[in-house]
């Protein structure tokens, strides 16, 4: 069976240790969290976006064990097909001369990024999109010397009117 990039979005309770709990029962499936997002959405909820790896068998039987956790609430997988798919990263990059400072600005805007930090040596790029819009800037930063990386980890929302929410 061939191993695929998976989506899930959970709904749990906003509480202390839910996190711990769901993270746990992935780790004891052997599985590997690719990429996890974590945001309150009301005073007593929260949402989870996982990316995992895996066949759809096994990633099945992620989803039914997450299911039985009880600060679990609502479980769906995300088709990254019919999603809009987000990620956020920051970037610090080596700039210590003005023309190399017009080059990266150049390009963030090529990308759609922006200048959030400037110093005398370094700046600090936010850049949103996908995975691979990130990745391609990334690449053309490495030439410039990248400092730190920060990123996020996916978000998704389905397209349309289908909803993963508390009904």
């Amino acid at each position: 069976m061939s191993e695929e990039e998976h989506i899930i979005a959970v709904i749990t309770e906003h509480k202390p240790g839910v996190l711990f709990q769901v993270a746990n029962m992935i780790r004891r499936r052997n599985f590997n969290i690719e990429t996890i997002s974590v945001g309150q959405v009301d005073t007593d909820i929260a949402r989870m976006t996982i990316t995992l790896r895996g066949d759809r068998h096994t990633v099945e039987q992620v989803v039914k064990q997450l299911s039985k956790l009880v600060s679990v609430i609502k479980i769906s997988e995300i088709d990254p097909r019919n999603s809009i798919i987000r990620e956020l990263a920051l970037i610090k990059t080596h700039a210590p001369s003005t023309s190399t400072r017009n080059d990266i600005i150049q390009y963030a805007n090529i990308f759609r990024a922006r200048i959030v930090d400037v110093s005398p040596d370094s700046l600090v790029v936010e850049i949103t999109g996908t995975s691979d819009k990130i990745d391609a800037f990334l690449d053309l930063m490495r030439g410039f010397g990248v400092k730190e990386i920060a990123r996020t980890g996916i978000t998704a929302l389905v397209r349309g009117a289908r909803t993963v929410k508390v009904e």
